[in-house]
């Protein structure tokens, strides 16, 4: 099953589209469902959201397609921390788009980068071409190029269809300046879709300002462990983590109210 056809379209149809499409950044069946009951257009599903979010899992993405009908964008990221990849990361991820596409993602969302700051051509086209006829939204690794206009520059000529983007600073209300000029420099070649602490207070602020005509955040909220027993003195991740018996997932809630302030 496929989601809704919008997430298909060229991104010239998209970018002339009315109504703005709400992507909702989500890690759990749980949160796919809230999503789409909220009015979200697209999920982006990743496992590890505190760490930027990962690949999610076969299993993941085959119960996430079953559950829901709205779009599903599948993240393309084989680890935390940069996105410079060694040729074994690089070899992870062409199974991943390959095993992605096998379990009904709508879109692929990838970012490479060279030492230098630099988009890594020749190993995203690789990706891209794996994923036709797919849509690509090559992601906030474009937030860690060393130039932005270089960066914008070579997504284009790559073929990406969309560019997720917090405007190279902490949020998009920080970078909102530089995504109003990305979104006039790409036009109708490519969407630009602002990303990174899009909150009620802020989503309005963030289109009218910038011009975009898609934008994606998590609004997340947390609902306690299920769990009655609880072994306080034990901890699973690292020191720096989410509290063990709270668990984070998109709010159905705080979903509707991105989709009526977007609208």
């Amino acid at each position: 099953m496929r989601g809704v056809g919008i997430v298909t379209k060229p991104a010239q149809d998209l970018a002339m589209s009315q109504r703005v499409l709400l992507e909702i950044c989500i890690d759990s069946v749980e949160s796919a469902l809230a999503a789409e009951k909220g009015g979200a257009d697209r999920v982006e599903l990743c496992t590890a959201l505190f760490e930027g979010g990962l690949t999610p899992s076969a299993g993941l993405l085959d119960v996430v397609r079953e559950r829901v009908r709205v779009g599903i964008a599948a993240m393309i990221r084989p680890r935390g921390g940069d996105f410079c990849y060694s040729d074994d990361e690089f070899a992870v991820m062409e199974r991943d788009v390959v095993q992605a596409k096998k379990s009904g993602a709508d879109v692929i969302v990838l970012g490479l980068l060279n030492p230098d700051g630099t988009v890594d051509r020749p190993r995203t086209a690789k990706l891209i071409d794996l994923a036709r006829p797919l849509p690509v939204t090559f992601h906030r690794a474009f937030d860690m190029a060393r130039d932005p206009f270089e960066a914008l520059d070579a997504v284009l000529e790559l073929g990406a269809e969309r560019l997720l983007t917090s405007g190279m600073e902490k949020s998009a209300v920080e970078g909102m300046d530089l995504i109003a000029d990305l979104v006039r420099r790409a036009g109708d070649r490519l969407v630009v879709m602002p990303g990174g602490g899009v909150t009620e207070r802020n989503i309005k602020k963030i289109l009218a300002q910038t011009g975009a005509r898609e934008i994606h955040g998590s609004a997340s909220g947390s609902r306690d462990s299920r769990m009655a027993f609880r072994n306080t003195r034990v901890f699973m991740g690292g020191q720096m983590g989410p509290p063990e018996f709270l668990i984070k997932q998109a709010d159905m809630g705080r979903v509707r109210t991105f989709r009526s302030l977007a609208d």
